[in-house]
């Protein structure tokens, strides 16, 4: 079955390698060959010269940056619970089942622990390092693996699910790192290299073509990937994908096959929309998005004719949602979103990404296509929310402060509502200190010290500030009280 695999690769692997090869005719067989047909091999008087000639040697490449690529190792908890079968759910009526006939491990014991091996890069000399989300996934523990064999424990800083990037940090510094490129400025035919640990081969290097730029995946609306030829495999997750000039245009991220395994169609994260994610998650822990609040589809030739389009291209609005940014702005079902902010939309694909880089409140200009003609509407973007299932995908356990023994995570939009709470944070796990002091799992976070907090960042940061005792403001079952925590010395 074809498919779309984020390639996460377990570490314990057997394999066996074959290698086969045809013998080179000899010298002498080619240096006594008639002239007649050397003649014949040469290109007819007045053909064109060949655009490309040659091809690119990458060694310096890797020379100059490879060292800033690194192997990334997880421990994290199996999705086995409690005995039952792998992926079902204790309320599951075959639960039971599948652990009376031996299933999982034993009744009431923790799952095992599942090893994964992926690959990242260092962007900048203090140990700040870029992967994937679905390598570092309920990982509890992270280490990182340099070229010349020195490792680190990484911690996660943040990760966001929707484009599959997350940020580690080891503590180190004077690190080799990468340079940033521009995907903007990448055509289709270009070489570009990735270097990974496929297999857990270390520092792996191979190379292609980009095939496509800005591709929609199923599932991955905010992500316009780049589509290449370049081998990637298991283990190559979370890889740089470099252009000639030695940049990093992109993080390697899923491949399509029928078998799990490469078979010429990968696909890379653009490293701008990585670089911004990172910037959110290193200083708030969390990332805000836009959103307008339209259901779109692809225009195509039937539906360019019916609204009497020049040619097919746009995204075709099928529903307004009731009392959200782009009913309030006035656009309805049958506009054709043309371009934001003057960027163009070719394809509806294109669309989520746009406005999900649009800040949260900011206005924007939307060109719309209505009754055979272009309008301009001004557009307030409202934020996207993490709905409750992406959300409890966070690291709980890196989203702690060791000092207080608490493990947060943002709340969703719908849970907020369900809480009837302005707060953004929720205890997920307590020991330690707060445990101590009272501080549950299930209690919303409002401030520390009086300080409101709405990110894993802010959280952290003021925790980090504070001294000897933190008074913890928190929401539990509708109401509010300050919990003071004593840290110690």
């Amino acid at each position: 079955m074809t498919r779309l695999t984020k390639f996460l690769w377990p570490i314990a692997l057997s394999m066996a390698l074959a290698a086969c090869g045809a013998k080179a005719p000899p010298a002498a067989a080619v240096a006594e060959a008639p002239a007649s047909t050397v003649a014949d091999m040469a290109p007819p008087v007045g053909q064109a010269p060949a655009i490309v000639t040659g091809l690119p040697d990458f060694s310096g490449l890797v020379a100059a940056y490879g060292s800033a690529v690194v192997n990334v190792t997880t421990v994290a908890q199996s999705e086995i619970n409690d005995g039952g079968a792998p992926g079902l759910s204790p309320n599951d009526p075959l639960y039971d089942f599948f652990r009376r006939f031996g299933f999982g491990p034993p009744h009431g014991q923790p799952p095992p622990l599942a090893r994964g091996e992926g690959s990242g890069f260092l962007i900048s000399a203090d140990g700040y390092i870029l992967t994937n989300a679905h390598v570092v996934d309920r990982a509890r523990e992270v280490t990182v693996r340099m070229t010349d064999r020195r490792e680190y424990s990484a911690k996660v800083v943040g990760v966001d699910v929707r484009t599959d990037v997350a940020v580690l940090k080891i503590n180190a510094d004077k690190l080799p790192v990468v340079r940033i490129g521009s995907p903007a400025a990448l055509k289709a035919g270009q070489w570009v290299v990735a270097i990974g640990s496929p297999f857990g081969f270390d520092n792996s290097v191979t190379a292609g073509i980009i095939s496509a730029t800005a591709r929609s995946l199923p599932g991955d609306a905010y992500t316009p990937f780049i589509q290449t030829d370049v081998a990637v495999n298991p283990g190559n997750s979370g890889g740089p994908l470099f252009n000639l000039q030695g940049e990093v245009v992109g993080i390697n991220s899923q491949i399509y096959s029928r078998t799990g395994g490469y078979q010429g169609v990968s696909f890379a994260i653009p490293i701008d929309v990585a670089m911004h994610v990172r910037s959110q998650l290193v200083s708030t822990g969390r990332v805000e998005r836009g959103r307008i609040g339209v259901t779109i589809q692809d225009v195509n030739q039937a539906l360019a004719d019916s609204f009497r389009l020049p040619r097919p291209y746009g995204a075709l609005v099928s529903q307004v949602e009731d009392g959200g940014p782009a009913d309030k702005a006035g656009l309805k079902a049958g506009d054709v979103i043309l371009t934001v902010d003057g960027r163009a939309v070719e394809r509806s694909g294109e669309l989520p990404a746009i406005i999900a880089g649009i800040k949260p409140g900011a206005e924007a200009t939307l060109e719309i296509w209505r009754d055979k003609a272009k309008r301009k509407f001004r557009i307030k973007v409202g934020e996207l929310e993490d709905d409750p299932e992406i959300a409890s995908r966070q690291p709980a356990g890196n989203s702690d402060t060791g000092k207080l023994g608490l493990a947060v995570r943002p709340l969703s939009g719908d849970e907020r509502q369900q809480l009837h709470t302005v707060g953004r944070l929720v205890v997920e796990q307590s020991g330690g200190p707060a445990a101590e002091a009272g501080v549950e799992p299930g209690d919303v976070l409002l401030a520390v010290n009086g300080a409101p907090v709405t990110s894993v960042g802010e959280f952290r940061n003021s925790v980090t500030k504070a001294g000897d005792t933190v008074a913890l403001l928190i929401q539990r079952a509708g109401a509010q009280i300050y919990i003071p925590v004593k840290v110690g010395s």
